[in-house]
């Protein structure tokens, strides 16, 4: 090893071979490099996220109407407001409805996305590039636009939707109020939000056809499978990673939709098609119960903890199954 002499100090300093810093020093900074990388983003997630997490926590404790607000007051009721909450038929109600319309719109868009993603893999390049550049404008479309959108087809009076019905004979159908019963104003929520969430699944089922070796295809139409067989026997086990991961997200994503329940009814009529997140919004903001309404958010996030838990516990349950 070399040796170079430190003239400020009159010491001796090693010095590798090709200048650089030892190994073991090199070896350091290249495990400390991904956790370097991730700092950025973890602090964000802590300002933006953790934090308002903390004073949501706080405030779930607390009985903040708008009296308290106005004169800086500050009412403790300990654990009153989870209490009430959880003592309220209302809340178990709006829990299930929460629970089953996130499992009917997930399965919807599990099912088409699936369908329209095959369909991707087989067109030909023209008609797959027309049908890919509209799912993403779709999937573009900010939310708050296409609700509006959706508000319009849907009008009672000037809507496309009734038009269409009367010109088809549906003479009934002329002046009838979508967002007039629970049902009715569910339909075009689903619709909305599945019109919304296609493009993703479309679009990554797509992708990940595209990593299925041809060859497993040729064997499967060799040995006589038919279309369902093939799809069940290859496409399906060799992207079941995908369909795992992506049926979770869509969980997430629909269980705490807000902006399109919110603006098709505000989650009427008669507050019969608020899920968890409209509830929380309107209690607390709505009827100024702030205590009232950061507890149900936080509820409703233990909630959403409860399934994803037991979601991924059936998947890593059916991942041993296979192995």
């Amino acid at each position: 090893m070399a040796v170079q002499l430190d003239g400020a100090a009159g010491r001796t300093a090693p010095r590798t071979g090709k200048g650089g810093p030892p190994p073991a020093r090199r070896g350091r900074a290249a495990r400390g490099a991904p956790y370097l990388l991730l700092l950025p983003a973890l602090l964000a997630t802590a300002v933006f996220l953790g934090w308002p997490m903390v004073r949501n926590l706080v405030l779930s404790f607390q009985n903040l109407n708008m009296k308290e607000l106005i004169q800086h007051l500050t009412e403790w009721r300990g654990t009153a407001n989870y209490q009430e909450i959880l003592g309220s038929s209302q809340f178990w109600r709006v829990t299930l409805r929460t629970v089953v319309f996130t499992g009917a719109n997930v399965v919807l868009i599990m099912v088409f996305g699936t369908l329209i993603g095959l369909l991707l893999a087989r067109l030909g390049k023209k008609m797959r590039l027309v049908l890919s550049v509209a799912l993403v404008l779709a999937w573009a479309m900010p939310v708050i636009a296409a609700t509006t959108v959706f508000q319009w087809l849907f009008d009672s009076r000037y809507g496309v939707v009734n038009w269409v019905l009367d010109r088809l004979g549906r003479h009934s159908m002329a002046g009838y109020d979508w967002v007039g019963t629970q049902l009715s104003t569910f339909f075009v929520i689903t619709v909305l939000i599945v019109w919304q969430s296609l493009p993703f699944v479309a679009l990554n089922l797509y992708a990940a056809t595209t990593t299925i070796p041809k060859e497993l295809y040729e064997a499967a139409r060799m040995d006589g499978a038919g279309t369902w067989k093939v799809f069940t026997s290859v496409t399906f086990p060799f992207l079941r990673p995908f369909f795992l991961a992506t049926t979770f997200l869509e969980v997430i994503w629909v269980f705490k939709a807000f902006p399109q329940i919110f603006a098709i009814n505000q989650g009427g009529p008669d507050r019969l098609t608020e899920t968890l997140p409209i509830y929380a919004f309107t209690e607390g903001v709505g009827n100024l119960h702030f205590g009232m309404g950061a507890a149900i958010s936080l509820l409703t996030i233990a909630v959403l903890l409860v399934l994803t838990a037991y979601y991924l516990r059936l998947t890593l349950k059916q991942e041993e199954d296979a192995l």
